[in-house]
């Protein structure tokens, strides 16, 4: 799920509704710097870069907030996606063959400063889609 600024607000009604723990927050602040890019604003900074709340066994809420370039197609009704998490790192390279023929991909795949190998894509019926392999808990 994207959000426009309120993630952070979104995920705690959220926690309150389905209970649980956050196991991951991150912003964007804690991004690496990147080259030829322009600095991120505060305001920008503390915004959720990343966030997981699990809900069962099975499945994980995540969401983040846009901002910047990532902002321009942003609007309410068109910022839910589809997460898909494996625990075998073959499995989503495998899962990632079959979508080949993405219509964009947003982020190649790719190991993440923040510990995971992960990747985001539109599919060609405009299906927002990330795929994250969790390295820490890795089984082969």
């Amino acid at each position: 799920m994207t959000f426009g600024g309120d993630c952070e607000t979104a995920f705690n009604f959220y926690k309150s509704v389905f209970g649980g723990e956050f196991s991951y927050v991150g912003r964007f602040k804690e991004m690496p710097p990147q080259e030829g890019q322009p600095a991120i604003s505060a305001d920008e900074g503390d915004r959720i870069m990343h966030i997981s709340l699990p809900i069962s066994e099975e499945t994980v809420l995540l969401g983040s907030d846009t901002g910047g370039e990532w902002s321009k197609s942003f609007a309410k009704g068109n910022n839910l996606g589809v997460s898909i998490k494996t625990i075998v790192r073959q499995k989503q390279t495998d899962f990632l063959q079959d979508f080949r023929q993405a219509e964009k991909i947003t982020m190649p795949i790719a190991n993440t400063f923040w510990g995971s190998y992960f990747g985001m894509f539109t599919d060609k019926f405009g299906i927002n889609w990330m795929v994250n392999f969790e390295q820490a808990n890795q089984k082969k």
